[in-house]
């Protein structure tokens, strides 16, 4: 770089701070001096800051944004007053369901802060395994959308059929080996910098916890809680998390290989506490400077980021009509009576009722609202009504302990075929219909199926199961969590 250009870009810097800071309100300038005094503490002072390296995880969702603008001010902050300041790398997870909505608020807050072009950040995605270049445009590619749906299956199925309906746990699963392997690659990280509150945390850790156990993996109790502990966490779990559901040759590795350090180092940095309580003081610099654009029904209901609010009520009455004998539009309505109740806790606006309500309560465009959810499936999960059916009734594992119910409730003509059902999970041939119905109707192949079918009973949930998805414990979409 030139020093006419260096010069040029410190300017550009320079502007882009000045114009963020203009956003701040005096709480917030507040908040931006005591995270640098925190960053130059955790550094070992400002002479050490220029060799410090903060991972942010960016999901394209409001708090998100929020605290990378915060964590970008503080970077440009130190920039102007000392010789160097800190790298920063600022990571994104590519899954299957992910919104263009996100990618596009992931894009335009990277470029509103000038992320892109500057020689000090990192801006990564990981898809398939593999860490690339953040691109909004770029779709997932074939193998890693198979990828996907394959693990959100695999983990999926392992629950008992009228459990809690945690169908989306593989997300905390690929998440938290994400976070693992991200602040390994290319010389690592010091630091895991994240604004979630106490109780995301802990919702988060017991989640993974529970998709570990699911994929087959036990991890010990003994770790700190909430993020403090997750790397110790993440070092048990080990660098692949499916090694229990997959054979060795069918596992992707992550790669580049060789820029994947054996060591981390990395600490957490809790900037919870330094947030601007009040939302509404958020607003302009999400919107106007970040060009955020806000889903504020789902950032206000949603806890389950791996699943949108019209898939969550799809799944209700998909439950109500084939699990408990209701109708579709019952198990809808109950779920739309949940979220108004949730609505009316949180002290929410009556407008974002009304909009609950127009989304999923008229009965009239009912057979509408489910036609454009089966095609949300099919097309961000690559699955089809009949295989989330299947999903929810989990018929293959602890030996195919539920798939009597299954075929009774949802695929009567099939009763006839359950001895040849059982031996092609237990591993011998069968006529190849038989194989092939239960790929269509499950989405997976028949190995895989004889892998659940060995997995033995699913790990105890950590709530009652006389709970239901309207309990106070339990978040939308099925998605169970504590401290609500």
């Amino acid at each position: 770089m030139t020093n006419i250009h260096e010069q040029a870009m410190t300017y550009v810097y320079q502007q882009v701070l000045q114009r963020l800071l203009s956003f701040f309100s005096r709480a917030e300038r507040t908040a931006l001096q005591l995270l640098i005094q925190r960053l130059v503490v955790a550094a070992g002072g400002m002479e050490r800051i220029g060799d410090y390296k903060v991972l942010a995880i960016q999901s394209g969702s409001r708090d998100s944004c929020y605290t990378l603008a915060l964590l970008r001010a503080a970077q440009l902050s130190i920039a102007g007053r000392a010789p160097a300041t800190f790298r920063l790398r600022v990571a994104t997870l590519r899954l299957n369901g992910d919104s263009s909505t996100a990618l596009e608020n992931i894009h335009r807050s990277h470029s509103a802060l000038f992320l892109y072009d500057d020689p000090r950040v990192e801006v990564l995605m990981v898809e398939h395994r593999e860490v690339l270049p953040f691109d909004h445009l770029a779709p997932i590619s074939e193998a890693g959308r198979e990828f996907n749906r394959l693990n959100l299956l695999m983990v999926g199925h392992r629950r008992i059929w009228n459990g809690p309906l945690d169908l989306w746990d593989d997300g905390y699963l690929a998440t938290g080996e994400f976070y693992g392997q991200i602040a390994r690659w290319d010389s690592g990280v010091d630091a895991l910098l994240s604004s979630d509150s106490p109780r995301q945390q802990k919702r988060f850790i017991e989640g993974l916890r529970r998709a570990a156990a699911k994929a087959g993996l036990r991890p010990s109790n003994h770790h700190e809680p909430g993020y403090e502990g997750l790397f110790s966490l993440l070092d048990e779990l080990g660098s692949d998390s499916y090694r229990r559901l997959y054979p060795e040759d069918d596992r992707a590795a992550w790669r580049p290989a060789e820029r994947f350090e054996a060591c981390r180092r990395t600490t957490y940095i809790d900037i919870h506490d330094l947030l601007v309580t009040n939302l509404e003081e958020r607003w302009p610099l999400l919107t106007e400077f970040l060009g955020f654009q806000p889903d504020e029904l789902s950032a206000q209901l949603r806890d389950n980021d791996y699943v949108s609010l019209p898939v969550c009520a799809h799944l209700q009455g998909l439950q109500a009509c084939f699990v408990h004998g209701h109708s579709y539009e019952a198990g809808v309505a109950d779920y739309l009576q949940w979220a108004l109740v949730m609505m009316r806790r949180k002290q929410l606006p009556q407008r974002l009722g009304e909009q609950a309500v127009a989304a999923f309560g008229n009965p009239a465009t009912s057979a509408e609202q489910r036609a454009r959810a089966v095609a949300e499936v099919q097309k961000s999960l690559g699955l089809s009504e009949a295989q989330l059916v299947c999903l929810l009734f989990a018929p293959f594992g602890d030996s195919g302990a539920a798939l009597e119910r299954f075929l009774r409730q949802c695929h009567p003509g099939m009763l006839v075929a359950l001895p040849e059902l059982h031996r092609a999970m237990q591993g011998n041939p069968v006529p190849e219909q038989i194989a092939q119905w239960m790929v269509d109707v499950s989405g997976l192949p028949v190995n895989l199926i004889g892998t659940l079918y060995r997995m033995g009973p699913v790990p105890a949930p950590a709530l009652p199961m006389q709970a239901t998805l309207y309990d106070d414990d339990c978040a939308v979409g099925g998605e169970w969590s504590a401290g609500q």
